[in-house]
């Protein structure tokens, strides 16, 4: 089994910063991306950044110039920093981590789910 486990959420004044973490375990073979999605009250999940295992990031446009998605490759951990939030950077951020592991047989491509931790940007 494969767990996902972030942190970092809280209440920020918009134009301040904060920074997510999640952090995979289990039986990983190989992490092929970790990414962070959000969804908003009332509002469907929407992809923020992705970080593959090369390095490559590439980030939604709402996002783009103010958030930062890094990976800790050694630890199976992925970061983003978010600056410059605003009011409508508020919602509930899911870490995704999409892997291959071994389990009776070899499973790739395979997408888990943090649980999500709560983001809310103050006016």
């Amino acid at each position: 089994q494969v767990q996902l486990v972030e942190s970092g959420g809280g209440l920020v004044q918009a134009g301040g910063s904060m920074r997510l973490s999640c952090a995979a375990s289990g039986s990983i073979f190989k992490i092929n991306a970790m990414g962070w999605y959000r969804q908003a009250p009332g509002k469907q999940r929407d992809w923020v950044a992705t970080i593959t295992s090369d390095g490559y990031t590439n980030y939604a446009n709402s996002v783009k110039g103010r958030f930062t998605i890094s990976r800790d490759s050694a630890k199976n951990t992925v970061y983003l920093q978010m600056n410059s939030l605003k009011p409508e950077d508020t919602a509930v951020y899911y870490c995704n981590v999409n892997l291959d592991l071994y389990d009776n047989g070899w499973n790739y491509g395979l997408d888990y789910w943090g649980k999500g931790t709560l983001v809310t940007v103050s006016s």
